[in-house]
């Protein structure tokens, strides 16, 4: 499927969106994957750090890291943190997905479940807790539509919204990757996918940096 770039500023270069990615049967298949995840993984309430205010998105994650926050910050973690027990592995179309549209030569290793209420909102932030920003951030969106907001590397910065449909697959990657980014509004009933409403959105993202490229750059850094 051909991408649709997004912007022509150069720190936008490649915002990608991948429209009807998923069409309506993909779509019911890679819910049930989901609601699989969900059930061996159920959902939580992530809370801000320092202040410990709750998100009014509830979460999970699936594969070997999955992201989570409370007072002391953000960071990745390999266990559930009420369960205690290992992320669920992701689905394999999910892992398909990556490889058709991430151009990146290694697998991710997280993919975040956030499940959003009619009312629930996401503040502009930056997807920053990982170790390798040349590996993109894939998010697919399911259910209700959504109006997302996206802007460059600064909080303060002009931003742009989109509308992102049930199926669609959006990439921040290249200089994109750190573009501050946020979820406005969720349309509710412009999707009958979810029965409770509301809208999933999945990402995927490389959380380590690949044995080969940290050689890499010890490599350079002992020459240097």
């Amino acid at each position: 499927m051909k991408a649709t770039r997004l912007a022509d500023e150069a720190e936008l270069d490649g915002l990608l969106l991948f429209p009807g990615y998923f069409d309506a049967d993909r779509q019911q298949e890679l819910l049930a994957a989901v609601r699989g995840v969900i059930d061996e993984a159920p959902l939580y309430t992530a809370h801000m750090p320092k202040s410990g205010r709750p998100m009014s998105v509830r979460m999970s994650n699936c594969g070997p890291l999955g992201w989570f926050s409370d007072e002391r910050g953000y960071r990745y973690v390999d266990a559930h943190p009420c369960t205690g027990r290992r992320w669920p592995p992701i689905p394999d179309m999910l892992i398909a997905l990556w490889n058709d549209v991430a151009h990146y030569s290694d697998p991710p290793e997280a993919c975040l479940v956030n499940v959003y209420s009619p009312a629930a909102r996401m503040g502009l932030h930056q997807d920053r807790d990982e170790a390798d920003f040349s590996a993109p951030v894939v998010s697919v969106s399911l259910g209700d539509s959504c109006l997302f907001r996206v802007g460059g590397p600064t909080r303060s910065g002009p931003t742009r919204p989109y509308r992102l449909n049930s199926g669609d697959v959006l990439v921040l990657g290249g200089s994109s990757r750190l573009a501050f980014h946020g979820v406005d509004r969720i349309y509710a009933g412009t999707s009958r996918l979810l029965a409770e409403g509301g809208r999933i959105n999945l990402t995927l993202r490389r959380v380590t940096r690949p044995q080969h490229a940290a050689h890499r750059a010890a490599e350079a850094h002992h020459n240097g």
